[in-house]
């Protein structure tokens, strides 16, 4: 029986808006991971049957096909095909699960799989700019004019009820965790360095409690989210190359892992963020586990309440959750942070001798997906 196993996982720094990766092209940021994932791994690009490419904000700079473009741009065989995926940020987590997918069913032998977001170049909702991409009937269903991620963070902080100070720890701690991780030079083995940037840009080590209470609130008078418990505004790309261990063993490939189990779930569109609850249940009744089966959780901080209540329904031990912090500290570059993520826990398994990690993310109009992968 074919299975899907990855192998090769690499990733540009994480630029700030505005910082050191602003002026690179979006499809030269593609274009440099996907020459970098085939470089580290050893494989022929001549070999890739596809590669699949997230971007969430198709327009622009990132419109007419980007994933094409990236593979053109890199140098590639002009033989070699791509596709850009939409869907929201968990775009390159679904194009991992659609490449996992497609080498499982005998489609394709070598799949890459990553994303790409410039939120400098082009963005954040430059996409949907002067249309109405909801349509009467959906928002008479819902009785709402628009769907937005930071009136649902305040929802979700209301429905657990978790304070402001407790909303401003969490960042304080994603930042602790990242700086921690990049002084000890955890991140080093999955950036290839770009444009002079070697090391992301967003961790805050200078922020204190005092720092983040006197942010303000812009989704809510007197509410509890605030740019500092919020994901950062992003530039990055990430890439993995997906394949199956009897492809992999006859053409020299080491897999750093098999996936195990991947899911898409979804719910309320309204609060938006709370998909990622359902996921994880749904990804480990698939994948025969228990949350304690797993050595590492990644769970994407689009804002502070949505990791502290996927804690507080699966009853995950926080200290295997994001261990070297998360999108309030290191950014979220929206196309590519599935990727990244992805990246980001194959490396700390390896390190640490973990057999399994679990990613989720919240998405879009209430949807998240769930990864479940094995070390091998």
């Amino acid at each position: 029986m074919r299975d899907a196993v990855i192998v090769g996982a690499v990733r540009t720094p994480i630029g700030r808006r505005g910082g050191g990766l602003a002026g690179v092209h979006p499809v030269d940021l593609s274009a440099h991971v996907l020459r970098a994932l085939s470089e580290r791994t050893g494989f022929d690009p001549a070999d890739v049957d596809d590669v699949m490419w997230g971007c969430v904000s198709q327009v622009a700079e990132q419109s007419w096909n980007i994933g094409r473009n990236a593979v053109l741009a890199a140098g590639w065989p002009e033989a070699v095909p791509g596709t850009t995926i939409d869907r929201q940020c968990g775009s390159s987590q679904q194009a991992l699960h659609f490449a996992a997918a497609t080498v499982i069913s005998g489609q394709a032998d070598l799949v890459v799989a990553g994303g790409v977001e410039s939120m400098t170049r082009v963005p954040m909702g430059s996409s949907g700019q002067g249309a109405d991409p909801y349509g009467e009937t959906l928002r008479t269903r819902y009785g709402v004019d628009s769907f937005n991620q930071g009136v649902g963070a305040e929802m979700v902080a209301e429905r657990w009820g978790f304070s402001r100070a407790q909303l401003d720890e969490f960042a304080l701690s994603s930042h602790a965790a990242a700086a921690r991780a990049q002084d000890a030079g955890e991140f080093d083995a999955e950036i290839e360095p770009l444009a002079g940037v070697k090391l992301d840009e967003g961790i805050r080590r200078d922020t204190t409690l005092e720092k983040l209470a006197g942010l303000k609130t812009p989704f809510r008078d007197g509410g509890r989210i605030t740019a500092g418990t919020a994901s950062q505004i992003s530039d990055g790309a990430a890439a993995l190359a997906v394949t199956t261990s009897e492809w992999a063993a006859a053409h020299g490939l080491r897999p750093l892992a098999r996936v195990h189990a991947a899911v898409i779930a979804a719910d309320d569109p309204v609060i938006v963020l709370t998909a990622p609850i359902p996921a994880t249940a749904k990804v480990l009744a698939r994948a025969g586990l228990r949350i304690d089966d797993i050595g590492v959780y990644e769970v994407n901080e689009a804002f502070a309440p949505v990791p502290l209540a996927w804690l507080a329904e699966t009853g995950a031990d926080r200290a295997r959750m994001n261990p070297r912090g998360g999108a309030i500290a290191l950014g979220h570059p929206l196309g590519a942070s599935g990727a990244r993520i992805m990246t980001t826990m194959l490396h700390h398994m390896r390190q640490s001798g973990l057999r399994f990690g679990l990613q989720t993310m919240c998405e879009g109009a209430g949807m998240a997906n769930a990864t479940i992968v094995e070390a091998l």
